[in-house]
């Protein structure tokens, strides 16, 4: 498959857009070639850069009489649908010990674990011509083109399975007014060990409208066949797209993070990471659950009952028995939580400010302590 950078290209006709900065963009571009057809390919591996390209694409490129293919690859990170709710699909106690990201996608659908091993498509069209049925035929085509024995098909849910069983690729997209896109995942080397863990929620109790994963078994190309790594895999869709659609492109490098070329793009891919967006555009929802407390001498078990909105605490109340903590503590510390983010450093803050207000009693510290970290644990 040919490659060349978008630097390369861009070079090429930048002459023609001295005249105007703004013309001098991927979209312009572009629009120069003339061409129906167009495949990019990330030189990025951040999951916030890689969707704001996304949304670039489809926010700045002229879709009306062109297709494109966006091929990019992530570090690890978890990737929820714009309407899902993050407490209740990923361990995140885990994810902030590894340091794996969480991020909100624009499109809908589920979860899912980004990895090295992990190739992202994103099939670009006008709303008119949006067809994830043959975008998803461009997939299964060009596995089998591969591995021509392969049992390969889609589901009507937009989801590849292996063999019947196994679920390789997941389906999300926007559809904006006029431009549309949908990408999908494919699984070929993805660490599984690491996305069971991430993608099994700790936080229990939780009532909530927001769109719920379906889980699925899955299970990577890589073990089907040891020679379908990612970048064969990535041009032998790259070559199967031009065949379908009846294009002659070349895989174009792009860099995500080039602001010259896309303006704007560092704005959104700030967006994307801001915890407003992430966490804060959570569907409300509420939390009633009930853990164990314990010290040297005794146990008991507390009930928490907490409502959020776009992440804050609407209403939060904490039961203790009375013979384990005063009612006053527990109602006080529940009022003080109001009005803060569920998020578990801004509760450790608040829960330190406390601590502060409380007689000095070297009981009541630690039974508060033992408290206020049983619930930043459900953050």
């Amino acid at each position: 498959m040919i490659l060349r950078t978008f630097s390369n290209l861009f070079a090429q006709y930048q002459a023609c857009f001295r005249s105007a900065r703004a013309k001098s963009t991927l979209s312009a571009v572009i629009d120069e070639t003339g061409k129906s057809g167009f495949i990019l390919k990330s030189l990025s591996t951040d999951i916030f850069e890689n969707l704001a390209l996304e949304d670039w694409i489809h926010d700045h490129v002229d879709l009306q009489n062109r297709s494109m293919l966006f091929l990019w690859s992530n570090a690890p990170a978890v990737v929820i649908g714009r309407h899902q709710n993050p407490w209740q699909e990923c361990n995140l106690q885990v994810m902030r010990q590894k340091g794996i990201p969480l991020a909100r996608r624009r499109s809908g659908g589920g979860t899912v674990f980004h990895d090295l091993g992990n190739v992202n498509l994103t099939f670009f069209t006008s709303k008119k011509n949006y067809d994830r049925h043959r975008n998803l035929q461009v997939v299964t085509s060009a596995l089998k083109g591969l591995r021509p024995d392969m049992d390969v098909r889609a589901t009507e849910r937009f989801d590849i399975l292996l063999n019947g069983l196994h679920k390789i690729s997941g389906t999300a997209a926007k559809l904006g007014r006029t431009a549309a896109y949908h990408h999908c995942t494919l699984l070929c080397s993805a660490d599984r060990a690491l996305l069971s863990v991430v993608l099994k929620p700790t936080c229990q109790g939780i009532k909530s409208n927001a769109t719920q994963s379906v889980p699925s078994p899955v299970k990577n190309l890589l073990d089907e066949d040891p020679t379908l790594d990612c970048d064969t895999i990535m041009d032998s869709v790259a070559s199967q797209y031009n065949t379908e659609f009846g294009f002659s492109s070349p895989v174009t490098l792009v860099d995500p993070s080039d602001e010259l070329s896309l303006p704007g793009i560092q704005r959104m891919a700030r967006e994307l990471l801001a915890w407003e967006w992430t966490f804060g555009r959570t569907p409300k929802f509420s939390i009633c659950t009930t853990f164990e407390l314990k010290n040297d001498t005794s146990i008991c078990n507390a009930t928490l009952n907490i409502d959020i909105k776009n992440g804050i605490i609407e209403s939060c109340d904490i039961e203790v028995p009375s013979d384990w903590l005063p009612v006053e503590l527990s109602r006080e510390f529940s009022l003080h939580l109001i009005g803060g983010k569920l998020c578990p450093y801004e509760t450790s803050v608040i829960t330190a400010e406390f601590l502060r207000t409380i007689p000095q009693n070297k009981e009541l510290e630690r039974k508060m302590y033992n408290l206020s970290r049983r619930v930043v644990f459900m953050m």
